[in-house]
């Protein structure tokens, strides 16, 4: 049996880990652009200069499993074509490509491994002094200053978003914004229209607020992740209106069942992207087909959250209770304890990923 995965991040990569575990016969190829699993989670720490985010494939991928570096051009009917034009047959497939970033003009996005890279160079060339503005009120933009409020003091940072860690509860957010000023981290809530490169005589870019004056910026960071790539569109799979493949209650797409569709590409009703739901939806995926192949009944998938986890640098952190059904409660968690929570958190999610181990609460209903 040839199964093929597209994409290793943490739903692609546990879930040719928890096949190679289960369906012990198959012939298992891993597709990815690069040679290295990237936590996501960690791209601020790399950014900043604090972390590293990238850990060779051939660490965290089980002996076995064929790893092909390159990109998917087309899926057609059994078959991948990648980009430089090879054909790989395949009986099942996984597709697990995430999502990616759609930058103002201008700006570099902090959301993909190239981008973080691209932000990590220009900010070592920064001098002191300089002003960084990351653009993207959520959890990656306020993780994001805070790792470089924290790794480069001698910089002005200032975040800006309509909204300030909208996805928390009020005193959550009261908390982050606290977090953020012990930080000198500037907060200015509202949208940007557009960014002018080399405004003034300082050299630096001019970025146009839609209810203010303008501001003026060094090295400008875009922090808001709002897209997934066309593959699955542009191989005929049904999509969402946001371009995510449709699926069904086991997680294969309703075009194709032999493609199992997990992560952010994922069209999951009450999903959301994070570590969190793509590690459940690829473990389940795995599971479902060695089901199948052992010709037992597939189980629908189920999952339910706990909560959000952020950094605000490397001693300060917050932890978001959630019900469930990802509904925000009162209670939260802040500090350096939840900055070691934090932490545990990412190095679990890891962990999980390589050697397909991995637990999760089960829905609401």
């Amino acid at each position: 049996m040839r199964l093929v995965v597209v994409g290793a991040g943490y739903a692609g990569t546990i879930a040719a880990n928890r096949l190679a575990r289960k369906v012990t016969a198959a012939e298992i190829t891993v597709i990815n652009p690069r040679p290295d699993f990237v936590e996501r989670v960690r791209l601020h720490e790399q950014i900043a200069g604090t972390g590293a985010a990238a850990t060779p494939l051939t660490s965290m991928l089980s002996a076995g499993i064929t790893t092909r570096v390159g990109t998917v051009d087309k899926i057609g009917d059994g078959q991948v074509t990648l980009g430089d034009g090879v054909g790989l047959d395949f009986d099942y497939l996984f597709l697990a490509v995430g999502s990616t970033v759609a930058p103002l003009p201008g700006t570099l996005p902090v959301g993909t491994w190239e981008g973080a890279e691209m932000a990590r160079a220009a900010l070592a060339e920064l001098p002191g002094g300089k002003v960084v503005t990351v653009i993207g009120g959520g959890l990656t933009g306020i993780e994001t200053a805070s790792e470089i409020a924290f790794g480069r003091p001698d910089l002005r940072v200032r975040i800006v978003g309509q909204t300030i860690a909208a996805s928390l509860s009020a005193g959550a957010r009261k908390r982050v914004r606290t977090g953020l000023d012990r930080l000198n981290v500037e907060v200015v809530e509202d949208s940007v229209a557009q960014l002018v490169p080399d405004a003034g005589e300082g050299g630096g870019d001019m970025v146009r607020l839609n209810s203010r004056a303008p501001v003026t910026s060094d090295l400008t960071l875009w922090a808001i992740i709002g897209s997934v790539p066309d593959l699955a569109a542009r191989s005929g799979l049904e999509v969402d209106a946001d371009g995510r493949a449709v699926v069904d209650e086991h997680l294969r797409s309703v075009t194709d069942p032999r493609i199992f569709v997990v992560g952010d590409c994922a069209a999951v009703p009450g999903s959301r992207a994070a570590c969190a739901t793509a590690m459940p939806q690829g473990a389940h995926a795995a599971d479902t087909l060695a089901r199948m192949i052992q010709g037992r009944k597939p189980k629908p998938y189920s999952m339910g959250y706990t909560g959000q986890a952020l950094s605000l640098g490397r001693r300060d952190g917050l932890l978001q209770v959630n019900r469930r059904n990802d509904t925000v409660r009162r209670l939260y968690f802040a500090g350096r304890t939840a900055a070691v929570a934090k932490e545990r958190i990412c190095r679990y999610a890891k962990f999980g990923a390589g050697t397909a181990t991995y637990a999760w609460l089960r829905g609401s209903r």
